[in-house]
């Protein structure tokens, strides 16, 4: 047993339980489905445990696609903590260019829980360096739905608008917002929204591995086909662009290692890190409370259970939410393309980061490699 795992007890985890979780992570590797992994767990505001393998170093960033949806998020918390933004405001009376089409009654919650009616509204990411391109990029933009009538995952689209927004009410460029009032007083230094020049040289490139699943696959297991969207394996490979990378897409464009992406939801557990902090207890409790009700994700058709630009585990149908079984109903998180996992469970205190730059191409074998590692990581307590 190496050195990490001997000294868990001190964080209240079980040695056992966690070499299982360590050895189900190395496994994909060794098995060569995944060119590399990192996983850590953290607990009492500080990484329990730390493992990389194959080509990952404990330093090695990761992109987290999707996971970097939670870190914008919490950058608009903020916002609202300090009375300068509303969830039940209307964007267009933060953004007028955006009204048109009929979306003047999209309101910024709707965009933070997928219920904003556009999903597969088009943006090119590098058009956000004009502004006269972005703002009209959302005029053009038009609705599939009524806001808040469905549920309806928002790869992107909605979080450009949230970004816009960021910028309008905090008063900086996005992503300078995030370094400056989230990861820059949080202490984390390798978690970026934004990456800087110098920090290319410790990405890992994503690569995909495997066959994808055919139309026979999937009614061997009695599933429909997967919905073709936007994350096509060309968009996901852009990231390894450094212009990309340096944007920081507010919707997947974040890079991390995994000792400070499970750090990050230590802060969202306790407010903050160490004696920084950042969210009061009841900006935290209010974030993790659910907005979508009885609307069901289309996918699975179960509750969504989407909190403010976090999903929150629930009931026994967690797993199909992107949470291990052994999670308890107050976990919640943020998950990214190609199995990059970030959850924290307020029951046990644990947060868990695991990220990989291989991309399966079986989906299926993508969700059980969640499943499984979800599951390991959650019952760590002892």
């Amino acid at each position: 047993m190496n050195e990490q795992v001997a000294s868990v007890e001190d964080f209240g985890l079980d040695p056992e339980r966690v070499k299982l979780l360590l050895d189900r992570v190395r496994q994909d590797v060794d098995d060569g489905l995944l060119p590399a992994a990192q996983v850590a767990l953290a607990r009492n505001g500080k990484v329990a445990v730390l493992e990389t393998y194959g080509e990952a170093r404990h330093d090695s960033l990761i992109c987290i696609f999707s996971a970097t949806k939670a870190i914008v998020s919490a950058a608009t918390w903020l916002l609202i903590q300090d009375g300068e933004l509303a969830e039940d405001e209307c964007v267009a009376d933060i953004i007028p260019e955006f009204a048109s089409h009929g979306k003047d009654k999209v309101t910024v919650q709707q965009l933070l829980t997928h219920t904003a009616g556009f999903p597969h509204a088009p943006f090119g990411p590098l058009q956000w360096h004009s502004k006269a391109e972005t703002l009209a990029r959302f005029a053009q933009w038009r609705l599939n739905w009524v806001p808040g009538s469905r549920v309806e995952y928002h790869p992107s689209s909605s979080m450009w608008v949230i970004a816009e927004i960021i910028e309008r009410r905090g008063g900086l460029p996005y992503a300078e917002f995030i370094r400056k009032r989230v990861l820059g007083p949080l202490g984390l230094r390798n978690l970026f929204v934004g990456l800087p020049e110098a920090e290319n040289q410790r990405v890992l490139p994503v690569e995909h591995r495997g066959n994808p699943m055919t139309q026979d696959d999937c009614k061997k297991l009695g599933l429909s086909a997967f919905p073709e969207t936007e994350v096509t394996e060309e968009a996901l490979l852009a990231f390894n662009r450094p212009d990309v990378r340096a944007l920081g897409m507010p919707g997947a464009g974040g890079f991390a290692n995994a000792h400070d992406l499970a750090l990050f939801y230590q802060a969202l557990l306790h407010g903050g890190l160490g004696d920084v902090k950042l969210w009061t207890e009841r900006t935290l409790t209010g974030a993790r409370e659910i907005r979508t009700g009885n609307l069901a994700d289309p996918m699975f058709n179960k509750a969504a259970n989407r909190g403010l630009g976090i999903i929150v585990s629930g009931d026994a149908s967690r797993n199909l939410r992107g949470f291990g079984v052994t999670n308890s109903a107050q976990a919640f998180g943020h998950n990214g393309a190609g199995c990059q996992l970030a959850w924290a469970d307020p029951a046990t205190g644990i947060s868990l980061a695991y990220l990989t730059p291989g991309h399966d191409r079986n989906l299926v074998h993508q969700w059980q490699r969640s499943m499984a590692i979800g599951s390991l990581a959650a019952r760590c307590a002892l």
